[in-house]
């Protein structure tokens, strides 16, 4: 990534450039003959897809990840993954500094922006603290899913395996590699009741979804709250609102009605769980999504949308815009000037980019949808689902995928990419800067 270094590109740019070429060298590896299983070898579109689904840490397939790419081309998805996770600039920082190279100004100011960083300083060491984390979390992780996948298919497939889905789970891509030729795009749901892959995962997935900034906060901090960010304050009470809530919905709701009546009461409170979790734009599914009902599968719509946490492996408009919202909306009704929460006031700035990026995801999940039930004719609930899976990089599918037409998958391409790169780099790369001290004159309008 040497053409970061170059003056007139802004971070935004970089990192927009950055994932491309990443997808676009998964594409080709993809691509040659060896990555896939039988003759022949995948087209364009299979591997621009497949690629970027990994490095935007998505999960959408067009092919069954374990029945169709070879070792090695599973090897190419495990590692789009880890560096898409992580995040393209994270990866080329750790790469200059295990060359002994020297971070400069404009290597940290790209990462501070990767990572949502509030300040430049410590940026190195926080880039030292990520990989740490990642590793640390993705290793316990796979030694807890080879204690049930290694007895199952063997050692060496079965620390294959726990290898794979803990790279996966942490970084809320959603690949998985249990499908066969016979029973592809089956995901977990031969574990729906099983309480060592139910909880390897989520707390993987909930793990890489809070963000490193947090981690950093609790690694710090430890119990001492009150010294947390705000940043991390929120997001913790955010997130622990939207796996409680939903979950009890699930429970209580959905997993009473008569389709599930042949899951025990065991299996109905680890899918109920698994089912509030996977949402925040992990991808992995433990029982059919097309037997939920609408509300439920309305529900998890709007999950993919919130996603995780900035500065994390998830994507979606992230738990603090959602705060910023809910907070946005207390304060009007209590008739306050500012949105205030934990004792601090947020700048006006923060609801303008809460407003604008909701705006953006909302409206190209609503577009988006309406495309793909034009162009292939599927329901129109169905399509909503999965351009909303698609933006908020989640990979939950009602099975439409693999069927819809070269321009509805490419529309899904734009819109992993658009939502692992984040709406507001996007248009920040795009678009030029028009600010201007000047102010113009205030008029007031009525609105509701």
């Amino acid at each position: 990534m040497l053409f970061w270094k170059h003056k007139r590109i802004m971070p935004a740019q970089i990192i927009l450039i950055g994932f491309a070429l990443l997808i676009l060298l998964g594409t080709g590896l993809l691509m040659l003959p060896f990555a896939t299983r039988g003759p022949g070898n995948a087209s364009f579109l299979e591997a621009l897809f497949t690629a970027t689904s990994a490095t935007c840490v998505t999960g959408l397939v067009v092919q069954d990840t374990g029945s169709y790419w070879t070792t090695f081309g599973q090897f190419v998805i495990m590692m789009l993954i880890q560096v898409g996770g992580m995040g393209v600039v994270t990866a080329a920082v750790a790469i200059t500094m295990f060359s002994g190279k020297k971070i400069g100004l404009k290597q940290r100011w790209v990462m501070q922006e990767s990572i949502s960083a509030h300040q430049m300083g410590g940026i190195v060491r926080m880039t030292g603290f990520i990989l740490r984390t990642v590793f640390l979390i993705e290793g316990l992780g796979a030694v807890m899913l080879a204690l049930r996948f290694c007895p199952q298919v063997g050692l060496l497939r079965g620390l294959w395996y726990a290898v794979f889905h803990a790279v996966s789970s942490f970084c809320n891509a959603g690949f998985d590699l249990l499908g066969t030729e016979e029973a592809p795009f089956v995901s977990l749901t031969g574990y729906t009741g099983d309480p060592v892959v139910n909880l390897a995962v989520m707390l993987l997935i909930v793990l890489g979804g809070i963000g490193f900034l947090t981690w950093q906060d609790i690694v710090e901090h430890r119990w001492h709250l009150r010294s947390y960010r705000l940043q991390s304050k929120l997001i913790l009470t955010v997130t622990a609102l939207l796996l409680v809530l939903p979950a009890v919905f699930f429970y209580c709701y959905e997993f009473q009605l008569p389709q599930w009546q042949g899951l025990s009461a065991s299996e109905r409170g680890w899918a109920a769980a698994f089912q509030s979790v996977t949402p925040r734009t992990a991808g992995y599914n433990t029982v059919d999504l097309t037997q939920l009902s609408g509300p439920s599968q309305m529900l998890i719509t709007l999950l993919m949308l919130i996603g995780g946490s900035p500065g994390s492996t998830a994507g979606g408009f992230k738990t603090t815009t959602l705060a910023v919202f809910f907070l946005a909306a207390g304060a009007v009704f209590r008739k306050r000037s500012s949105i205030q929460c934990f004792g601090r006031r947020l700048r006006e700035e923060v609801l303008h980019s809460a407003v604008a990026i909701g705006f953006l995801y909302i409206m190209m999940t609503i577009f988006g949808g309406m495309f793909l039930s034009c162009m292939d004719g599927v329901a129109l609930s169905d399509a909503l689902f999965e351009t909303a899976s698609a933006i908020g990089t989640v990979g939950l599918s009602m099975g439409i995928t693999a069927d819809l037409s070269a321009p509805s998958q490419l529309l899904l391409v734009f819109l992993m990419y658009f939502g692992r790169v984040g709406g507001l780099t996007l248009v920040y790369a795009v678009m030029p800067s028009t600010s201007t001290p000047a102010q113009l004159p205030q008029e007031l309008i009525t609105v509701g």
